[in-house]
Formats: C-alpha cells, sequence, structure tokens
C-alpha cells in the first residue's frame, strides 16, 4: 500500500491514540514500524489461532469483496480480525480471544513490512470492518471443512 492508500490507513489507526500527532509522529520514526494503540473506539480485533484463522479469512474472502484488516504475528500462531467496536464483550466463541474497550493492540504501519506482526489484509483509511456475523459465519465454514478433511479440532 502506497501513497493515498496508506496515508488514510495511517490517520484512521492514529486517530485513535491519545494523542493522534504524536502517535503518528513517533510511528513514522520508529525503526520497527509498530505502534501500541487501543481497541474498543473505532473497533475491536477478534484474535483465532492461526490453524482457523488462515481457513477462516480463505472463506471470508469468497464471501465477501472486502474484509476489514486481518494481522497475522510472527509464526502465524495467531491472527486477529478488525469488527465492529462492542464486538469482544459480547463474543461467546470458544478459542476465540478479544480485545475491545480497555486493551491495547500491537499494529504496525500500514505498507511496510518489519518482523513480527504484519498486515494481511491491510486497513484501507475508509474504516471498513469485518462484520461478526460474516467472521462467525466463515469461521463455522472453516472449522467443518478441516474437521470434514480430519484436521482435527480448531480450539
Amino acid at each position: 500500500m502506497t501513497g493515498t492508500g496508506a496515508h488514510a490507513a495511517v490517520e484512521w489507526l492514529a486517530s485513535v491514540a491519545p494523542d493522534p500527532a504524536a502517535c503518528r509522529w513517533e510511528w513514522e520514526r520508529n525503526p520497527q514500524g509498530i505502534a501500541l494503540l487501543p481497541a474498543g473506539k473505532r473497533w475491536d480485533v477478534l484474535i483465532l489461532p492461526g490453524e482457523l484463522g488462515y481457513p477462516t479469512l480463505d472463506v471470508l474472502t469468497r464471501l465477501i469483496d472486502r474484509p476489514g484488516p486481518v494481522l497475522a504475528d510472527f509464526g502465524d500462531a495467531r491472527m486477529g480480525f478488525f469488527v465492529p467496536p462492542g464486538t469482544a464483550a459480547r463474543w461467546l466463541g470458544t478459542g476465540v480471544r478479544g480485545a475491545g474497550q480497555g486493551t491495547w493492540i500491537v499494529i504496525p504501519y500500514p505498507g511496510r513490512t518489519v518482523g513480527g506482526v504484519r498486515w494481511l489484509i491491510q486497513p484501507d483509511g475508509s474504516g471498513t470492518l469485518t462484520d461478526a456475523t460474516v467472521l462467525e459465519l466463515a469461521m463455522h465454514e472453516a472449522a467443518a471443512a478441516r474437521s470434514a478433511y480430519g484436521g482435527g479440532d480448531c480450539d
């Protein structure tokens, strides 16, 4: 992501910081290219184990044109799907952790590839998020397919 798209994504992400201007300044100069940002304002993050997250992302991208942002951690052990605020507080899914109000997320600078956390789907800056109901349906389909092919338990 370059140009206007990256700038819009940076602005959208940094807008949740206690001091957005200071966040942008530090983030752009941080050699690791990461920022710690609060969840629960513009987005929550549902964190799935990688073995369920990747098949879920495959299903999700077949269901909708543009899912919301998705992060993966180093080693692909976990994936974070950006969903509407308040979702984490209501989520009851086993094996899925929620980051919402009162939690902070390590966020890589859009358009940069750094070690560790990285974007699988970068934010577009418009506020596009994945609908939690659609994400849940994609998770069920992914888990069912995994089970049908002998993938075992996803928890």
